[in-house]
């Protein structure tokens, strides 16, 4: 099998170069900038020891679908002018939550400058949570 990966490698060496920097790419965003991320294990274990709540940035509609027990729904658009909502959790892990993970960031570096030194995202966002089986609320 090594072989014909080598094989396939000289024979394609666009496409195998191709690979390699979008490969390196991915690998560059992820490390990049990105906020601490925990997973949706210690995300439950953080929540059932009230020492985390959660934050979610989607839409209303999204939102509605299905989101975490006890999430404070603030959409991303809407942070800026609503963070004070939050300052009644300034002594708990903020975990925000988004679709997928990736806009997540965002939100955690603005409750970073806002004082939340302890903001964090959900690797994977709701898609994760969802695929774990997590619970949801549905409204």
């Amino acid at each position: 099998m090594f072989e014909q990966i080598i094989e396939f490698a000289l024979n394609n060496p666009l496409l195998v170069g191709v690979f390699i920097l979008l490969l390196l790419l991915v690998i560059f965003n992820e490390t990049r900038g990105t906020a601490k991320g925990v997973d949706t294990a210690e995300a439950v274990r953080l929540m059932n020891r009230d020492e985390a709540v959660a934050l979610d940035i989607r839409d209303r509609k999204d939102f509605n679908a299905g989101h975490i027990t006890g999430a404070v729904h603030i959409p991303l658009n809407s942070l800026d002018s609503r963070i004070h909502e939050l300052d009644k959790h300034k002594d708990k892990k903020i975990l925000v939550v988004c679709k997928m993970g990736n806009s997540a960031n965002m939100a955690v570096s603005k409750l970073q400058k806002a004082g939340f030194q302890e903001a964090m995202r959900l690797k994977g966002g709701m898609m994760q949570w969802q695929t774990d089986s997590m619970p949801v609320v549905k409204k």
